[in-house]
């Protein structure tokens, strides 16, 4: 019995409802699925489908089989895609769905890199800040962990990050630097304005002793809906904002920004990367979501942070 061809059937089988259907999708002779379906139930010692002339329906033992069969035969996929893409050029094109402040400081640099490696390769980028992001018109979306996802998406881990405080050198030098959180309320502060939220007190955590909470009344000299706008006034010296730490890699390595107020942050973060299906993945979009890991977190060691710290 060829075991795998055995279990590829038997999805089948599931998938489109009958052993004739799963025989016109497969091109092969009905007996045949048949006889590959028994055999998978002779060699497992169960009965997997219950068989009327009516209908066909899974037993309990099938379902918890199908289950896993899925995830195995997906796995397998993945694999001889993976070497395939291996021992030839790659081409076509990935679409790629990510917010505005992603795209800017995380996709752009990864596409770059990406494309060196394989040149016939186009990323198609669809720059878009939505709460309910079209994920099944894409190959790959990065989206935030808040961000709403059906849950047949396949989700993966870019990044966990957290939200730290900086501020210019410029601006340290005139204002001086905070000691302690109570100290914001006397410096000028660039504070992100979120939609249909109101500006309240800052939550501040520390993360050495167990995410401790604090609040604080912070006034903002200075307030934006946009992240990039924040990170660049605090660049030139107008104040303390609170930042993804994985935006402000380069702004720390080239000193244009200090973190302040260490050990405390203000949020974690996370970004993924959201796959509408695992089922027939192109050698393309699995190189270049590796490829957007691999980078993003390549791009922020180094910095003396733990970004898995919980």
């Amino acid at each position: 019995m060829d075991r795998l061809q055995s279990m590829r059937v038997f999805q089948q089988v599931v998938d489109e409802g009958g052993f004739a259907a799963a025989a016109r999708k497969l091109d092969l002779a009905p007996a045949v699925v048949t006889r590959l379906v028994s055999d998978l139930e002779q060699h497992l010692g169960v009965r997997l489908l219950q068989r009327t002339t009516r209908r066909l329906s899974l037993t309990q033992a099938g379902e918890d089989y199908i289950d896993r069969l899925r995830a195995i035969l997906a796995e397998i996929d993945d694999a001889d895609a993976m070497v395939q893409a291996q021992s030839k050029e790659m081409s076509g094109t990935v679409r790629v769905l990510a917010p505005p402040v992603a795209a800017a400081h995380l996709l752009a640099a990864a596409v770059v890199g990406f494309q060196r490696m394989h040149p016939s390769v186009v990323v198609d980028v669809h720059v878009e800040d939505s709460p309910d992001p079209a994920v099944h018109e894409f190959d790959l979306a990065v989206l935030t962990g808040t961000a709403q996802m059906d849950p047949n998406v396949i989700a993966r881990p870019i990044i966990l990050s957290q939200a730290v405080f900086c501020a210019s050198p410029d601006y340290l030098r005139r204002h001086g630097e905070p000691a302690t959180p109570e100290d914001l309320r006397h410096h000028r502060c660039l504070r992100l304005r979120l939609p249909n939220v109101r500006l309240g007190p800052m939550r501040l955590l520390d993360p050495t002793q167990h995410d401790r909470v604090l609040e604080v009344d912070v006034p903002a000299v200075m307030t934006a809906n946009h992240t990039d706008t924040l990170l660049r006034a605090t660049a030139e010296g107008g104040g303390i904002s609170s930042q993804p730490v994985d935006l402000l890699v380069p702004l720390l390595r080239s000193g244009a920004v200090k973190r302040v107020l260490a050990p405390w942050i203000t949020a974690r973060l996370s970004l993924v990367a959201a796959l509408p299906s695992r089922k027939y993945m192109p050698p393309r979009t699995r190189a270049f979501m590796d490829h957007l890991i691999e980078h993003s977190r390549a791009a922020i060691q180094g910095l003396g942070i733990d970004l898995h710290q919980s």
